[in-house]
């Protein structure tokens, strides 16, 4: 099977050679596709791929539309939305992620993020310290539950919700269940959000809850810049000049909101939860071993277009 390797922005060359080593051994032919300029180059490149592994490249009807033969697409990573889930799903097309790879990279940004805003973006303004405060974690799924573990090493309280889980789900977890999203966060210094970007959650987060949240609270967002009403939360942050919120994923707003808010705001300058070779290369190999046994065994456990 001839397998795509579609990066646009690149794995480490490590994992580019494991991710051959383990297709080529199982007898699979590799085509390399990175740092390519237009979505055309992609559209160019499907048309004899019969697998993909890409990262946050979009896999849109048109790519699907000229890759005929195309039988299963990896993302190497856990978010998905930018693949068109109906259109490879009309196609008969499997869609896979890799959850977890990259969970411990996001974990370890999100507490880095809480650490940076509570020491004012390490300036020499009088800061505070993360210990003794309540983290709220909205989603407590392999990112989640790894920075509930970070936080409470480092002294804090943790509090979870999580729609998918019951209460004794997130004890066990390592965390205080809250009542309900109103609840977390309205009692959480910190909210660290890991949901994904559905119809359900897009714009989900904004004024009424982020207003709610205590004095001198933080916002901390490694998950998708969809889920938050951007318009809520400028409104919020100027309505609470003692909140703060810092993003992986940089809002439409984020020039207004630096120019109004200064360093109560942060952004990374590209998304780079993921972006650590460790991760770089869990992630590839995954999604490598993956195509393997789908192709070998018919393996399905990771598909989320079931």
């Amino acid at each position: 099977m001839k397998v795509l390797l579609a990066t646009q922005k690149p794995f480490a060359a490590a994992a580019v050679a494991g991710i051959r080593n383990i297709l080529e051994g199982a007898g699979h032919e590799v085509a390399l596709l990175e740092k390519y300029a237009a979505q055309e180059d992609l559209v160019a490149a499907v048309a004899d791929a019969e697998a993909m592994i890409i990262r946050s490249d979009k896999v849109d009807a048109a790519v699907i539309a000229a890759a005929p033969k195309l039988r299963i697409v990896v993302r190497a990573g856990a978010g998905y939305d930018n693949v068109d889930l109906a259109a490879a799903t009309a196609r008969g097309i499997v869609v896979m992620n890799t959850p977890g790879q990259n969970s411990n990279a996001v974990a370890e940004l999100a507490i880095a993020m809480m650490i940076y805003m509570a020491r004012t973006q390490f300036t020499p303004a009088t800061g505070s310290e993360i210990q003794g405060k309540t983290l709220g974690i909205q989603a407590f799924g392999n990112v989640g539950r790894l920075v509930g573990a970070k936080a409470k090493a480092l002294g804090m309280t943790v509090k979870a919700i999580d729609p998918f889980l019951s209460e004794d789900q997130i004890r066990a977890g390592g965390a205080e269940p809250a009542s309900d999203l109103k609840d977390l966060y309205a009692t959480s210094d910190y909210v660290s959000i890991h949901i994904p970007a559905t119809p359900q959650t897009v714009g989900s987060i904004g004024y009424d809850l982020i207003a709610s949240m205590p004095k001198g609270a933080t916002l901390v967002n490694t998950a998708r810049k969809e889920v938050i009403d951007e318009a809520g939360l400028e409104k919020a942050l100027e309505d609470r000049p003692d909140l703060k919120y810092a993003t992986d994923v940089a809002p439409d707003n984020l020039a207004v909101l630096k120019e109004k808010f200064g360093l109560r705001v942060f952004a990374t300058p590209k998304k780079m939860g993921a972006q650590s070779a460790e991760a770089n290369i869990n992630a590839g190999l995954a999604a490598a071993r993956q195509i393997c046994d789908y192709f070998a065994t018919g393996n399905t456990r990771f598909q989320v277009n079931k």
